[in-house]
């Protein structure tokens, strides 16, 4: 009876049922002819009505009544009131013989439509006001005995009404809540794909950036060598060659390494190398040590570091090649770094500092990284002279498990960094 109801209908009703949903008026239109014609039937089949004509006052009523609920949805209350009142009109004027109580039918309409667009405390209170005026004016001006079925009757259908109305109510409310939960759990995972999107996208660009950073850096100074003494030591210029096919065959390999990582699960063409950690320290350092700058490593023994989590192992390891690309960068071949590794509590402390002895003059389109005896970090963690992302990438990775980064020049010269990972990082920390 409401167009907004969901029904189930058949594969032939289907058409109809959408054409009735679009054009509530002709739907309501229908359902007053339907109720008109229950009063009519209601009027003349009831056992005290068998051999009574219909009168011209129960006829008009009937006909008010059922044009009335042609605008139920623009006035419910007010429909409702007035069905209430012709049916009493009905009860109390027994124009021709018995009162013909299947006038309430348009009652009932008004009452399921008033129920099904309301509240349910308002609901109950309508419901139950009319219900008792209804039968309590059947049973002192209708009717008789004040028992009869048909006084009871009329209890009985404004009940179900209410009823009826309020479970319509109730169940839209539910579907609603229910496509509201589908909408806001559709919304939530676009974002959370989103999320974990952006976060890859990061992680990836980090190692790319930590991978050629390094070795672009290497591969620069030595060519530089090689370039000044190609003419007058041709030995040291073929050295300086060798190191530089050295670094950009390691560079080549981290990055297929990393590039596996877009690599769809099960690909036999992915990597299967292990990622880089404190293990292979030596041969990072042995990489700057070659390129002409001075490092001292004092790390703890395996023993006493204990196993590292792989998250841990590859970031403190990342935090030593880019803090060490900067120091070459920005604080010259002739600067002296010095690497600590330890573990305190439960954490693992690794600090790169330099002395800054060997600090070069940038030019303004060599922005420093945040590193080094030259470039001092800014307040948000970059460095001063811009568009350095090797210190911000480093803080991201070491944010991401939870760990802390400090890092800025010392009051004697030079540049620290400083990190402080923790030993047991979140799930899902692992690079």
């Amino acid at each position: 009876m409401d167009s907004v109801t969901p029904l189930a209908v058949g594969p032939g009703l289907a058409r109809p049922h959408r054409w009735l949903c679009a054009h509530p008026r002709a739907l309501d239109t229908l359902v007053a002819l339907a109720v008109l014609a229950l009063i009519l039937i209601g009027a003349v089949a009831g056992p005290r009505m068998r051999h009574q004509s219909l009168g011209a006052l129960f006829v008009l009523l009937a006909v008010l009544a059922a044009a009335s609920l042609v605008v139920r949805r623009d006035l419910p209350r007010g429909v409702l009131a007035f069905n209430v009142a012709l049916t009493l009109t009905e009860l109390v004027t027994n124009d021709v013989g018995p009162p013909r109580t299947s006038i309430v039918f348009g009652v009932v309409v008004a009452l399921y439509t008033v129920a099904a667009r309301t509240d349910r405390p308002t609901t109950w209170r309508v419901g139950a006001a009319t219900a008792v005026l209804l039968t309590g004016a059947a049973m002192l001006f209708a009717l008789n005995p004040w028992y009869s079925q048909e006084n009871w009757g009329l209890f009985a259908w404004t009940g179900l009404a209410a009823a009826a109305g309020d479970a319509v109510r109730s169940r839209r409310a539910y579907i609603a809540a229910i496509e509201e939960r589908a909408v806001r759990a559709e919304r939530t995972r676009e974002e959370e794909a989103r999320r974990r999107v952006a976060e890859e996208r990061l992680r990836i660009a980090r190692e790319l950036h930590d991978v050629v950073a390094h070795h672009i850096a290497l591969v620069n100074v030595q060519a530089g060598v090689a370039s000044h003494v190609m003419d007058n030591r041709p030995d040291q210029a073929k050295e300086a060659l060798a190191h530089v096919r050295q670094a950009s065959r390691s560079a080549l390999e981290e990055l297929r390494a990393t590039v596996g990582l877009l690599r769809q699960y099960g690909d036999p063409a992915a990597p299967t190398e292990p990622a880089p950690g404190i293990a292979v320290l030596d041969q990072l350092v042995d990489g700057f040590v070659r390129a002409g700058m001075r490092v001292r490593v004092r790390a703890e023994p395996p023993e006493k570091l204990g196993p590292l989590p792989g998250s841990v192992d590859l970031t403190a390891y990342r935090v030593v090649q880019e803090a060490l690309t900067n120091v070459h960068k920005h604080a010259g071949p002739g600067a002296t770094a010095e690497i600590r590794i330890a573990r305190v509590a439960d954490e693992l402390e690794v600090t790169i500092e330099d002395d800054g002895a060997g600090a070069r003059t940038e030019g303004p389109e060599e922005a420093p990284d945040g590193a080094g005896g030259s470039g001092a970090p800014g307040a948000d963690g970059t460095s001063t002279g811009g568009g350095g992302h090797g210190l911000l990438g480093m803080r991201e990775r070491v944010t991401a498990l939870r760990g802390s980064c400090e890092a800025g020049p010392l009051p004697e010269g030079g540049f620290r960094v400083r990190v402080r990972l923790p030993m047991q990082p979140r799930r899902g920390g692992d690079s």
